[in-house]
């Protein structure tokens, strides 16, 4: 069976008419017309319904489908491994970092990779979970970090080493709360100053509602939402905003002192879950290993507490 002719039905498939995948694949209308019928053949039967300007799939080209899926990408792992192993090298590596990730790992990681390795080709992408998940499956990423607690478990995916992110309210030094409340601040006195914070998950917005009433729901309660947590503590620094997320994130403006971390009362005790994320069964790069390293000796430097799931 011609693995190009797979490729070809793929496309068709994906973009629902000839001329879109004809120029998707840089062929003729034609060429791409002739593949279909030359794998119809070889199968033998119709892949498609022409209907007027519509392709419909058949029951044939129903099942045809998934499986012509599995096997194209199984042969471009087959390439892909082929590829590594006459390189050497680490090879190079495209990454994915949410919110939290973003400000904990994304300069450290390019700075150590300048330093240590700087023959090995990085990128690094911002965004929400969901667009970067997109991402990695559609292979235009090889990794992602992210809060797992935004991703539904999937045979695709492999996910792992993991790593607890105590989560908490920091304020500015010298925040009015601070000298209110010397004991430790109500949640409720929080409210009556702008949130600051990235868009949570659902489960931490059930952590937050039960721990601290419906008043807590982040749809409410956060004022001020970005993906970008560096702005988020900047606009914290500012202001009498109060932010509300990986306490990490924060570390060297605390031991700056230039922010605090209030005392909430009752004590919030649940953080967001980073884990690595990757394809299962993908061939991965070498430069891989050492990324993996290299979280585990920023996020948990006493190596005693992550693990690993898959």
């Amino acid at each position: 069976m011609n693995l190009r002719h797979l490729e070809h039905f793929l496309a068709l498939s994906d973009m629902g008419s000839f001329s879109r995948a004809a120029e998707k694949l840089h062929i003729t209308q034609s060429a791409l017309s002739r593949s279909i019928q030359s794998l119809e053949e070889e199968l033998g039967g119709p892949l498609l319904d022409r209907i007027g300007k519509r392709n419909e799939l058949t029951p044939l080209g129903q099942s045809v489908l998934e499986r012509a899926r599995g096997i194209v990408k199984e042969a471009a792992e087959l390439k892909r491994g082929a590829a590594l192993l006459q390189q050497g090298g680490l090879g190079s590596l495209r990454l994915g970092l949410g919110s939290g990730p973003g400000a904990l790992l994304m300069t450290p990681w390019l700075v150590y990779m300048a330093t240590h390795h700087p023959g090995v080709k990085v990128s690094v992408t911002r965004g929400p979970t969901e667009v970067q998940l997109r991402q990695l499956r559609d292979r235009s990423l090889d990794a992602l970090v992210v809060d797992i607690r935004r991703i539904v478990p999937a045979a695709d995916l492999s996910i792992g080493p993991t790593f607890d992110m105590p989560a908490g309210m920091v304020c500015r030094a010298g925040h009015p709360l601070l000298a209110q409340y010397p004991n430790g601040v109500p949640f409720e006195a929080l409210l009556s100053y702008p949130v600051a914070s990235i868009p949570l998950s659902e489960e931490i917005a059930r952590i937050l509602v039960a721990r601290y009433g419906p008043r807590a729901d982040p749809a409410e309660m956060t004022t001020l939402q970005c993906e970008e947590i560096s702005s988020l503590l900047q606009t914290v620094q500012q202001s009498d905003a109060i932010y509300l997320g990986i306490l990490a994130a924060a570390r060297q403006e605390m031991s700056r002192g230039d922010l605090v971390q209030l005392s909430v009362v009752p004590h919030l005790d649940q953080g967001a879950v980073l884990g690595v994320v990757t394809l299962a069964g993908r061939t991965e790069q070498p430069v891989m290993r050492v990324f993996r390293d290299f979280v585990v000796r920023m996020l948990n430097p006493s190596d005693d507490t992550h693990r690993d799931v898959s």
